[in-house]
């Protein structure tokens, strides 16, 4: 086993229950094996080298054209070391106020996971966190080079966080979110995309209201919608001071840094978020009352960062995702494989006739609503995949009826589409492929079921 350092409870919450969430959760990363997966890129052949050494708009590339890339490379062989995954689970109370959380780490340093200590603020000051390096993580032992956070080189863990991909999308709807509610812009303002420089993440021109830019980012993960509000963010000169707020709030770990402000594209591996502050900005954006942490500077930090209205909108765009199939598989209903991830239900508006999901011109081809007759939560969350990240964050509510749980639940891993299962069968003619391992599905659903069972 890893070295397991327990995390301090709250003052004022059950004692033991930050430990027994956080060691249900190490218990089943490590049960679940995730160094099982085979890798479609080989680390031995020149053309994996060279796609880890793109490290800017990796976003840019859509599942198709990963899958074609690596059907032309080696054949498949089993990763060289243990995945990079980073977990947190918040668990709340029936007002949204955390009472008890567990995050786990798992890297070659740290083979069956390692819980995070964690103060009464849902903070850690010991993880010297450093920036994903895509090529680093072969040849430096998952060790990155670049620290997020300045000052923590003696901290008593070492942890290379892997790219958010599309979940940095939270981060930017969050920032267009506040510059609304300060009046600086109106949901319903036109708003004229008109990048003076191209970019394949971004594309052209456009023009939408701001609301529609939000929906397009935050339920199919449009990337060009997404880089609107990126690049709308930067012509208010409010990058930098988003940047600020995510410190001042103490999610040191949250920054959109390096973004071109021309087109609103340069995703790369500067842009940082860990678990745990992904977690926390989940609970403001949850709305839950009075004070939730204290901040830095000793202030309470409260859900009034988002106005209500903003957080309705944000929470109700979340619960609209139309891509289930990480943490949660109701995209692949009734499949033998993916296995079934957390029981949630699908939003309506994806489904058509004959019960089927399509979401931006991937077909899932699987009736859900016999999964949808069947849930028992809601989750709301934003995915995220590239070759060597696959992410999900979100906030799980029982649905009326159903064991009571409320939690929130934030995954981020190096394992994206470049792995799968040695299990996965084949992709049939024409449909979407499976992109991320279905662990990922088995550890929601052993969590989920962990929360009905133990939820406070």
């Amino acid at each position: 086993m890893g070295t397991l350092i327990a995390p301090a409870h709250a003052a004022g919450h059950p004692k033991g229950s930050a430990i027994d969430v956080a060691h249900e959760l190490q218990q089943t990363m490590d049960q679940l094996h995730f160094e099982q997966v085979l890798d479609l890129a080989p680390p031995t052949t020149a053309q994996a080298r060279a796609m880890a050494a793109q490290s800017v708009d990796k976003d840019a590339t859509t599942p198709e054209q990963r899958a074609n890339r690596f059907a032309a490379l080696a054949a498949p062989q089993p990763i060289v070391q243990q995945p990079q995954i980073d977990t947190t689970v918040i668990e709340l109370d029936a007002h949204g106020r955390a009472v008890s959380s567990g995050t786990v780490l798992m890297s070659p340093q740290y083979p069956h996971g390692v819980v995070v200590p964690v103060d009464g603020n849902y903070h850690t000051d010991a993880v010297r966190w450093r920036q994903w390096d895509d090529a680093g993580w072969y040849t430096n032992h998952a060790q990155g080079t670049i620290d997020i956070v300045p000052g923590r080189e003696n901290a008593p863990l070492d942890f290379m966080e892997p790219y958010p991909a599309s979940v940095l999308k939270l981060m930017v709807n969050f920032g267009v979110l506040r510059l609304v509610d300060q009046g600086v812009i109106s949901l319903d303002d036109t708003y004229d995309y008109a990048p003076t420089t191209l970019s394949s993440l971004c594309g052209g021109a456009s023009s939408d209201t701001v609301r529609n830019y939000i929906d397009a980012s935050i339920t199919w993960s449009s990337n060009a919608a997404s880089c609107a509000l990126v690049k709308l963010l930067w012509d208010h000169n409010a990058v930098d001071g988003l940047n600020q707020t995510f410190q001042d709030l103490g999610l040191e770990t949250m920054q959109l840094k390096e973004t071109n402000p021309v087109n609103g594209g340069h995703w790369s591996n500067p842009v940082t978020m860990t678990s745990l502050d992904t977690a926390k900005l989940l609970m403001l954006i949850n709305g839950g009352s009075g004070r939730l942490w204290t901040a830095p500077n000793g202030t309470a930090v409260t859900s009034a960062v988002l106005s209500p209205s903003s957080r309705q909108l944000f929470k109700s765009e979340l619960g609209q995702q139309g891509f289930n199939d990480v943490l949660s598989t109701t995209s692949w209903c009734g499949a033998d494989y993916p296995a079934p991830g957390i029981p949630q239900v699908t939003a309506s508006r994806w489904i058509a006739a004959d019960g089927t999901t399509t979401v931006d011109g991937d077909a899932y081809g699987r009736d859900v609503r016999p999964c949808n007759q069947s849930a028992q939560v809601t989750f709301a969350h934003k995915t995220g995949l590239v070759g060597n990240s696959g992410s999900d964050a979100g906030i799980v509510r029982s649905l009326p009826g159903q064991r009571g749980r409320s939690y929130i639940i934030a995954m981020f891993s190096n394992l994206g589409d470049q792995y799968q299962d040695p299990n996965r069968p084949p992709t049939a003619p024409g449909a979407h492929p499976v992109a991320y391992t279905e662990k990922f599905a088995q550890m929601g659903l052993i969590l989920d079921q962990y929360e009905a069972a133990h939820h406070h």
